[in-house]
């Protein structure tokens, strides 16, 4: 028999040795997408400081500029699809993000534009006002750039499922607008297409003009733009998608300035061709039927 003096002893059971490394790895994994976050926050300084260096004496500080602005699309890219592929988005992580893409892809990009296709044109000997009226046009189409891109990621911040106008396939998943990385994209991809030789030519700087005033209109308009959002590497048939991007990666590491120009094209005037296919494709809504008045009986 067991002395009743003596205390019961209670087990308390431990904790298993392999869900403590989970915990901890569960906490490191927040990390992960942030990190790709300052990895995009960076390449937008970088470029930034590559741009006040540009000069027409050396003109590849502006492809250097460009070239970050690509690497920080791909930072950009990962970092969400990570923290979706991890589960672990949270509040933070969308602030630091937003608030990163609002210097990479708002603020470098349009010091870029300026830059390289207002700010060092030469002096038009026949009409020497005009050089400086087209430069102060570029700063504000410039600025207008920045603005429409910050106002495109407050409307994503805001917004819970937004529709297009002109809605798409229901198992595609949408943009509602140009996004700001692929607005940035366009700016980097032309001038990496240069590689770097700032804009000479009065005509190529209005046609410049417009282009970014154009793209910053896609930006902030309501239509639809693919979001490549719907590709996943655990779908059935993986292998054809890392053949795809392999093939895309190897483009782009030997024929970069040619690849990387044609898809941001190709991206940019997609959206407007799908608004124009709509418009086209969209019928009439039918006249309401007309009001028909209940007959009075005969007394």
């Amino acid at each position: 028999m067991h002395d009743p003096g003596e205390r019961a002893v209670v087990e308390i059971p431990k904790r298993r040795r392999e869900d403590r490394p989970q915990r901890r790895m569960r906490k490191g994994m927040y990390i992960l997408p942030s990190l790709f976050t300052t990895a995009n926050l960076a390449a937008g300084y970088y470029a930034i400081l590559q741009v006040m260096h540009g000069t027409l004496a050396e003109p590849w500080h502006f492809d250097f500029a460009a070239k970050a602005i690509g690497f920080a699309v791909l930072f950009d890219g990962l970092d969400g699809r990570i923290a979706r592929m991890t589960r672990t988005s949270s509040d933070f992580g969308r602030e630091l993000d937003s608030l990163a893409d609002v210097i990479t892809f708002g603020v470098a990009p349009a010091l870029l534009a300026y830059m390289w296709g207002f700010h060092l044109l030469p002096q038009f000997l026949d009409h020497p006002e005009f050089r400086t009226k087209l430069v102060q046009l570029g700063a504000v189409a410039s600025f207008l750039f920045l603005v429409a891109g910050a106002s495109r990621l407050a409307r994503f911040n805001i917004m819970v499922n937004p529709q297009p106008s002109n809605p798409g396939r229901p198992d595609k998943k949408y943009f509602v607008g140009m996004p700001i990385p692929a607005g940035a994209g366009v700016v980097a991809a032309v001038v990496h297409f240069t590689s770097g030789e700032p804009v000479d030519d009065r005509w190529l700087s209005i046609t410049w003009l417009l282009l970014v005033v154009a793209v910053g209109y896609l930006m902030v308009s309501t239509w639809r733009f693919y979001s490549f959002k719907d590709i996943h590497f655990n779908s059935r048939q993986p292998f054809r998608i890392m053949i795809l991007l392999a093939a895309v990666f190897v483009s782009i590491w030997f024929w970069s300035r040619w690849v990387l120009f044609a898809i941001a094209l190709i991206y940019m005037i997609s959206g407007v061709w799908w608004r124009l296919q709509w418009i086209i494709r969209r019928r009439p809504s039918p006249p309401a039927p007309p009001v028909y008045k209940e007959a009075s009986q005969p007394s």
